[in-house]
């Protein structure tokens, strides 16, 4: 599979903001490094401008942790060290200068913070993606996403691996698993988003119909952290202009890809996150 020409092909007086704002709204004080893997990602796959929208508390050790590039947008937090409802008004601020919001990356299961993410949810202007603690936080209340005001543009992606889509489901993860493409397909078409249920062949099912099995990739990329590195890519490739399906398709393909390339190098075995960030130039050189 070649990359589309929209996300390869630049012009001269290109400038950063031709290429997307994407915000990343995740973190809490157990998992700090979920939405730096998450941004980097994006900024490796083209994302114009990457800011990570953390808890206030983490602010210094994630400007300290993270890479150059990233900037950062500290959040009202809990006292669990999680983003606080309160956040609403300073978030959704900050997303009307945002192309995308990439919601999710370790955020937790703080009540505060799931009421957060539902507000956030329901009320976004923005294409998004939603991950990992953004999936839990829907749990039971999937009408969020036929009662927002842009769900007639299915502009959102949900990107929940087995155990995920389970819960959002109430469904044994074993059913899930047996009845892959129907599930997905069926959760496409009734909410108007675009399904990716991430795992050995991850599936992309868009609203209209469209279907897509991705066949890159490899066991070793069932390690910490993976899953938000495909959210960074599907959200810089969202931010680029593509249209949610094929963000999704080729993100997929692309993650893979990356994968491939780093258990080349590292092995199954002694392969991490950080890795497939870091062969994500080459995918996209051996897939242009």
């Amino acid at each position: 599979m070649r990359l589309p020409a929209q996300l390869l092909r630049r012009k001269v007086n290109s400038h950063k903001g031709d290429f997307g704002q994407v915000f990343v709204i995740g973190g809490s004080r157990r998992y700090a490094g979920a939405p730096i893997l998450a941004g980097y990602a994006a900024i490796r796959s083209g994302a114009g401008l990457v800011t990570l929208g953390i808890p206030a508390g983490l602010n210094n050790a994630v400007i300290k942790a993270k890479p150059k590039e990233l900037m950062t947008f500290p959040l009202a937090e809990t006292t669990k060290g999680s983003i606080s409802v309160k956040a609403y008004t300073q978030a959704n601020g900050f997303l009307k200068d945002s192309d995308v919001l990439l919601v999710g990356p370790g955020l937790s299961q703080h009540a505060l913070t799931q009421q957060f993410i539902r507000m956030i949810v329901r009320s976004v202007h923005r294409p998004m993606v939603i991950d990992a603690d953004g999936l839990n936080a829907l749990k039971g209340h999937l009408d969020i996403l036929r009662n927002t005001q842009h769900a007639i543009r299915n502009t959102k992606i949900l990107t929940p691996h087995p155990g995920e889509m389970a819960r959002l489901l109430g469904r044994t993860i074993r059913y899930v698993q047996s009845y892959r493409e129907k599930i997905a397909s069926q959760l496409s078409l009734l909410y108007n988003v675009t399904v990716v249920l991430k795992g050995n062949r991850t599936i992309v099912a868009g609203s209209n119909g469209d279907f897509f099995v991705n066949k890159t990739g490899n066991p070793g990329m069932a390690t910490a952290g993976s899953g938000d590195v495909l959210s960074g890519i599907i959200a810089a490739f969202l931010a680029q202009g593509l249209m949610p399906f094929d963000a999704a398709k080729y993100a997929v393909y692309l993650h893979g890809l990356a994968g491939d390339l780093a258990a080349k190098e590292k092995t199954q075995l002694g392969m991490i996150a950080s890795d497939i960030i870091e062969k994500i130039p080459l995918a996209i050189k051996r897939a242009s």
